[in-house]
């Protein structure tokens, strides 16, 4: 049986904290900024946990386990 590899994208987009908990960037940054306000497009720059469910398939995608 052939070793299993890391996402090597997704390693790059999502950090696991000491803790073992998952931080995420948000959705909807990438384009239509304009039509967005300000304090919308502040609270899109911060990251946040993810949730149980999909902490569980990132780690297991980063081999984290």
């Amino acid at each position: 049986m052939p070793k299993l590899k890391p996402h090597k994208g997704l390693k790059k987009r999502v950090k696991i904290t000491a803790n073992g908990k998952v931080k995420r960037p948000k959705a909807g940054k990438s384009h239509l900024m304009s039509g967005k306000s300000g304090r919308r497009k502040q609270r899109l720059r911060k990251k946040i946990e993810a949730s149980p469910g999909f902490s569980k398939n990132i780690k297991r995608a980063m081999l984290e386990e």
